[in-house]
């Protein structure tokens, strides 16, 4: 653990941290705690490693992330989806806690992922908000789904339940409105962004609370970032072919729903699509080239602090 050139792996679960190293192969627990978490700081501070890597598990790590962070830590939160992908293609089959740390230390020692900024806890709060309402839109999509079908008997249950969620749903979007407007830079870029034809408040307070990189990278890296940017699949009879993956995927989902308004209401976005519409371009290539081309227009409004009316669309 004294060597400098270290790289750290932590599996974290509700009640333990399992902390692995690379290449000496060392390893230790702490407990998820205050008191676990300052000792592993202590630790790791001691003789601080390359890198440090964790995996989204939905929000359980970032405790331990944000205090390693502000320990001045070179941490990463990366997706599990890629860890298991590595895991898989060097033969790691099995899984335990331990076994997890391991990987995420040869994954930090092989793949060196870049150490970008967390989100500050402003920033998280709004992020929980955005989750806690996505959660409350599905519940009432399935509970108005079911009311077409339900018996008589529990029909007046459902649509009880289904009044309870409006109220907080409208609960949930009065305090994002509030948080934006409290915060003087928020409400500045949620005005830069709205201005642009076809994004509306559900778009920015995404924007704002998912991807605070905006501004911030070029149009290349915030593509690639919420993964829109496309990549070659020349394989066997594929040819020529592009897709989409990985990335961000609940900043595209709402994205491309803001991006067909685009297209009706853009004049930037509507040209765009109606030229790769007659150089014959499938409705769905065109859109998602359509939502890489809003999000980079996006991207560049927050760095250079201009409404949709001060700019020439890039």
């Amino acid at each position: 653990m004294e060597s400098i050139t270290s790289f750290v792996g932590i599996d974290v679960s509700k009640a333990r941290l399992d902390v692995a190293w690379r290449p000496n192969a060392a390893f230790k627990s702490f407990n998820n705690s205050e008191v676990g978490i300052q000792q592993l700081i202590d630790c790791l501070s001691a003789a601080p490693p390359t890198r440090i890597v964790l995996e989204a598990t939905g929000g359980l790590e970032m405790p331990v992330a944000a205090a390693l962070a502000q320990a001045g830590l070179p941490v990463v939160i990366v997706n599990p989806r890629q860890v298991r992908d590595f895991a898989k293609a060097t033969g790691q089959l099995a899984k335990t806690d331990t076994l997890d740390a391991h990987v995420l230390a040869w994954y930090a020692e092989a793949v060196k992922p870049p150490v970008r900024p967390l989100k500050d806890a402003q920033t998280q709060e709004l992020a929980a908000l955005m989750s806690r309402r996505r959660q409350l839109i599905d519940m009432l999509t399935a509970e108005r789904n079911r009311l077409g079908c339900a018996p008589k008997r529990i029909r007046k249950d459902i649509k009880a339940h289904v009044i309870w969620l409006e109220k907080r749903l409208k609960d949930v979007d009065n305090d994002l409105n509030n948080a934006i407007k409290q915060s003087p830079l928020w409400d500045k870029q949620d005005q830069i962004i709205q201005s642009a034809p076809g994004a509306g408040p559900v778009l920015s307070i995404t924007l704002l609370s998912a991807l605070p990189e905006l501004g911030q990278l070029n149009r290349r890296q915030i593509a690639a970032l919420v993964g829109l940017a496309p990549f070659n699949r020349d394989s066997g009879t594929l040819k020529g072919r592009r897709t989409i993956w990985g990335g961000r995927a609940e900043i595209r989902a709402v994205l491309y729903m803001s991006t067909l308004a685009a297209i009706r209401s853009n004049p930037v976005i509507k040209a765009f699509y109606q030229r790769l519409r007659a150089s014959g371009k499938e409705h769905k290539v065109a859109a998602v080239a359509c939502m890489r081309k809003f999000l980079t227009i996006l991207n560049v409004m927050i760095k250079n602090g201009d409404r949709w009316c001060d700019t020439s669309a890039p």
